[in-house]
């Protein structure tokens, strides 16, 4: 069994640019991961800065109750003592 597979395994040559073309092979598939990788971030990151803006601008325009001009200071309602 020994004897046929060295037999089997001497017969196989390879071809003598084999790593080199493996290695092109591995290098363009890490070139489009990587540039794939950079085009999900900025879509996301785009869209984060987009759905935020949104959000912000979908804001009621008139001041809420925290800044009503009332005097109160808590958040119960009771008035601000000012007198020391």
């Amino acid at each position: 069994m020994r004897a046929a597979l060295e037999l089997l395994a001497g017969g196989v040559r390879a071809a003598p640019d084999a790593y080199r073309t493996a290695r092109g092979d591995w290098v363009r598939r890490e070139r489009r991961r990587r540039l794939v990788l950079a085009i999900l971030v900025a879509v996301v990151f785009t869209l984060a800065t987009l759905i935020g803006l949104w959000v912000l601008n979908q804001a009621p325009s008139d001041p809420g109750v925290i800044f009503s001009g009332t005097g109160h200071a808590s958040a119960h309602g009771l008035p601000v003592d000012t007198s020391g």
